[in-house]
C-alpha cells in the first residue's frame, strides 16, 4: 500500500507562512494521523494564477495563510487575510461549505486573528484537543511578527530577538529549500536553537550586511510628504527588504509607498505605522485600496503584485494611492 502523504502548501516567504505549517504538521500528525509522510510547497502572490492545480497531490493538501483554492483536491484551508477570496464565486463556495457542514471542520477563516498561526492554534486546541502548551513561543512571535507589534520601530530593524533574525533570514533568503528544511524543525525546539542550525547561521551573516545596506538605501531614496513615506528601489532588485525600515528612518510618518522590484514581480508595499499616535478609526483600510489594482492584505498592509516588466503600470498606481494617502493623512491632520 502506497504511503499517503499530506501536501502543506503555505506563504512562501514569511515568518507566520512558515510558522502555520510547521503548526499544521505537528497538529495534523498528534490529532489528525491520517499522513504517513509530509511535503511542502511554497506559494507566493504574483500576477495571473496563483495556485497550478498539477501541484495538488493525490493525498490531502492543505493550504494555510494563502488564498482560497476552489479546488475540490484541497482538504483543508486556514487563512486570516481579509482579502482571502480570489472570486466572489470562491467565497461563495466556501460559505455553501460551512453551512451545509460538509467542510465546517476542515476550511477555516477567521480574518480577526493576528497571525494565521494562532489561527491554527485555537481551532486545534477547541475542535481536535490539540496541546499547544509545546508551542507557545511559536504563537507569541508569530503574532508580533504578523502584527507588527514591536515595541518599537528600533526593535523591528535592530533584529536582536531570535525571531526576528528568522523572519529576515526566511525573507530574503534566495534558497528555495529553507523554508522548507525549516518548518519541520520549528515546532521541535527553540526558536533559538532553530537559528543556531548551521544552515541559518551560514546565511545570516551575509543577510545581516545586506539589511544595513537597504537601510542605506532606502534613507537615500525615501522622501516624507503629507505624512506619506515614498521610495523606489527598483533600480536594486531585491527579493525583500525590512518592511519597517521606512518608520525607523521617519518615525512621524503615518503611512509608507514602496515599489521594489525581484526575480518574479514588481511590487507596491504599503503600509501603515505602526506605532502612529493616530486613532484605528482615522486610519485607511489599506487592503480595500490593494484590492482594487489586484493585490490584498490586511487593514493597516497591503501589496500589489505586477509582472516584473510592468513597472509603468505600478508606478502609476503608486502615483495614484501617494495622493490618496496624502489626502487622507492631511485631512486627519486638520481633524486632530
Amino acid at each position: 500500500m502506497d504511503d499517503l502523504d499530506c501536501k502543506i502548501f503555505y506563504h512562501d516567504k514569511c515568518f507566520d507562512g512558515a510558522c502555520s505549517a510547521s503548526l499544521f504538521t505537528r497538529f495534523h500528525r498528534e490529532r489528525v494521523k491520517t499522513a504517513d509522510s509530509y511535503s511542502y510547497h511554497g506559494l507566493v502572490h504574483r500576477a495571473g494564477a496563483l495556485f497550478d492545480e498539477a501541484e495538488f497531490t493525490s493525498g490531502e493538501n492543505a493550504i494555510v495563510d494563502f488564498k482560497y483554492s476552489a479546488s475540490p483536491k484541497v482538504t483543508w484551508w486556514f487563512d486570516h487575510h481579509q482579502s482571502a477570496f480570489l472570486t466572489p464565486e470562491d467565497q461563495k463556495q466556501f460559505e455553501a461549505g460551512q453551512a451545509d457542514g460538509s467542510e465546517r471542520m476542515r476550511k477555516f477563516f477567521n480574518p480577526n486573528y493576528i497571525s494565521c498561526t494562532s489561527l491554527i492554534a485555537d481551532i486545534a486546541q477547541v475542535n481536535f484537543g490539540f496541546d499547544t502548551a509545546p508551542v507557545l513561543e511559536l504563537i507569541k512571535w508569530a503574532d508580533i511578527v504578523d502584527g507588527a507589534r514591536y515595541e518599537s520601530a528600533k526593535a523591528a530593524v535592530e533584529m536582536a530577538e531570535p525571531a526576528m533574525k528568522l523572519t529576515m533570514v526566511i525573507e530574503s533568503s534566495s534558497d528555495n529549500t529553507l523554508v522548507q528544511r525549516l518548518i519541520p524543525i520549528l515546532t521541535e525546539m527553540s526558536l533559538q536553537r532553530v537559528l543556531d542550525q548551521g544552515f541559518v547561521q551560514e546565511l545570516l551573516g551575509p543577510l545581516m550586511d545586506r539589511h544595513w545596506a537597504a537601510l542605506e538605501l532606502i534613507k537615500q531614496r525615501s522622501t516624507v510628504d503629507q505624512g506619506v513615506i515614498t521610495f523606489d528601489i527598483t533600480d536594486q532588485p531585491t527579493e525583500g527588504y525590512n518592511k519597517f525600515i521606512p518608520y525607523y528612518l521617519h518615525p512621524d510618518a503615518t503611512y509608507n509607498v514602496g515599489l521594489s522590484k525581484s526575480s518574479f514581480r514588481t511590487k507596491v508595499s504599503v503600509g501603515t505605522n505602526p506605532w502612529t499616535k493616530l486613532m484605528p478609526s482615522d486610519l485607511v483600510n489599506l487592503a480595500a485600496i490593494c484590492e482594487r489594482y489586484g493585490g490584498g492584505g490586511h487593514a493597516r498592509v497591503g501589496a500589489i503584485s505586477f509582472p516584473p516588466d510592468r513597472e509603468d503600470e505600478a508606478r502609476k498606481a503608486v502615483g495614484e494611492i501617494v495622493a490618496e494617502l496624502r489626502a487622507a493623512s492631511s485631512g486627519d491632520r486638520k481633524n486632530s
